[in-house]
């Protein structure tokens, strides 16, 4: 069934308004008033849904509430840096896809480009989330937000019960590894793999986080060039966890994808 999502605030006594947007939308579908469509409260709600009026804006008579079913079990929040071309479209599409609760762009030292207008920018990244939460059949629709500065999106970044950098240059912690040794912030259980040098040690700072929020998690990528020294080093001291994806070097666009997909896998939530 086509999907449309509302606000909290249109759904009133069974009937939900919808959009002028939808409306046309519906329009040109040529949808019969028999014909049932979804309309998602963004809250965790799907309204089977049939029309009920056109005169004055088009309402949907709720026929039948069932829970959303599109929505992860895992709160995984995607960091993507600034990329040029449409790189950016296909990485914050595929995260929205994938069951991203969130994306959140920021810039790096190695940004080939970086919008001068990040309000604008954003907005335009939050359509492309609209779009891909009604194809996909999500439940809500992930917010898309820009920060300033590197610092402030890996103070963002840390404050999940397991937050992963993805860093090129790390050698010793693969993302497997790291999802294994954090599956006790995670909400489900699972059987880490055996003891050994591999195991990385968690850091001071990340001990004495007391406001990481659990059953949450973080993954935060970099630009083309990826990320520098410095940069990996802020972030592992804030706590975050620095970890590999493996000997190949994936586009700046595909690692964001390529972790989120595993986080997923890992959580049975794909």
């Amino acid at each position: 069934m086509i999907r449309f999502f509302a606000e909290a605030t249109d759904i009133s006594s069974g009937l939900i308004m919808l959009s002028a947007e939808d409306t046309a939308h519906m329009r040109s579908l040529r949808m019969r008033p028999t014909e049932l469509f979804v309309v998602c409260d963004g809250a965790g709600s799907d309204h089977i849904c049939r029309l009920a009026r056109r005169d004055g804006g088009t309402s949907a008579e709720i026929v039948e509430t069932r829970p959303s079913v599109g929505e992860p079990t895992i709160a995984c929040s995607v960091f993507i840096a600034y990329a040029k071309g449409d790189r950016l479209d296909y990485a914050v599409q595929k995260s929205v896809e994938l069951g991203a609760c969130e994306v959140v762009l920021f810039p790096s030292e190695r940004c080939v480009s970086v919008p001068v207008d990040l309000v604008k920018k954003a907005a335009r990244f939050q359509r492309i989330a609209l779009e891909t939460a009604k194809q996909s059949g999500r439940g809500r629709v992930p917010g898309v937000t820009a920060t300033r500065s590197f610092a402030a999106a890996v103070k963002l970044a840390a404050r999940a019960g397991l937050p992963l950098f993805l860093y090129e240059d790390e050698a010793t912690l693969h993302l497997k590894q790291a999802l294994e040794d954090g599956s006790e912030r995670l909400a489900f259980s699972v059987m880490s793999g055996p003891e050994g040098a591999e195991r990385a040690e968690s850091t001071e700072a990340e001990d004495s986080r007391h406001d990481a929020a659990p059953n949450t998690v973080s993954v935060m990528s970099g630009p083309e060039g990826g990320f520098v020294a410095k940069e990996a080093e802020l972030a592992r001291s804030a706590g975050m966890r620095i970890v590999t994806l493996g000997p190949r070097i994936l586009r700046c666009e595909t690692a964001p994808v390529a972790a989120l997909a595993a986080v997923m896998y890992h959580t049975c939530n794909l």
